[in-house]
């Protein structure tokens, strides 16, 4: 099987990105991969080249591009389904599904006011109500998942899913700008962060030298 194309931003600012990353490294897809920094004059012609939409990711697989990540996800299951991206019960597959819907709309405070940036010392920052309410409900999240689906191990629904790639940037952002969580919500942001697809994702984003602006990043 040819391998496919992943086609994102800088690792340091781009959350979207690092969603399916975290899906085809953690799962072991063998894959290509084509950074197009943020901030460039060209960035947009750049990634028009690949889709006409204009946005990263993309992935390119035999003649095939995708350019929205839950798109990729979903192309992702159903192209490798021997590595069970999503859980093979029925109903913890409808609820992966459900979560990782809401974390692809949702959660607009955390994103717009908290950007990922990885290389960002650990800080507080001033919250609002609304941070505060997409932080109760990633927390809700949590303790429902670990409630139902701890004995499976320590993701949302047990072994790691793509509702756990999904979620991955959020994690980041928790920790970067220094939010406290409950202990329940802190051992599973341990949990993504141990993993070893997200240490080779974090460790090449320490490397960059890009300084982005916040409003240019995603």
């Amino acid at each position: 099987m040819n391998k496919p194309t992943l086609i994102i931003a800088n690792k340091n600012y781009s959350s979207w990105s690092l969603r399916p990353y975290m899906a085809m490294a953690q799962f072991g897809i063998p894959f290509d991969e084509k950074l197009i920094p943020f901030g460039e004059p060209e960035f947009g012609k750049a990634v028009r080249r690949h889709s006409k939409a204009g946005l990263v990711p993309v992935l390119k697989h035999k003649g095939l591009v995708i350019w929205d990540s839950l798109a990729i996800m979903e192309y992702l299951a159903e192209t490798w389904p021997k590595k069970q991206m999503w859980p093979k019960n029925k109903a913890a597959s409808a609820i992966a599904r459900a979560i990782s819907a809401e974390m692809h709309s949702g959660f607009k405070a955390l994103r717009g006011v908290c950007p990922m940036n990885l290389r960002r010392s650990p800080k507080p920052i001033t919250v609002n109500d609304a941070l505060l309410k997409d932080v109760a409900r990633f927390e809700y999240i949590v303790a429902e998942c670990r409630k139902d689906y701890s004995t499976g191990g320590p993701f949302l629904i047990g072994k790691f899913s793509l509702a756990d790639a999904m979620f991955t940037p959020l994690v980041t952002r928790l920790e970067t700008y220094a939010f406290t969580v409950k202990p329940t919500t802190l051992a599973y942001m341990n949990a993504i962060i141990k993993t070893t697809a997200f240490q080779s994702w974090k460790a090449a984003a320490l490397k960059e030298k890009w300084i982005v602006p916040e409003d240019e990043v995603d």
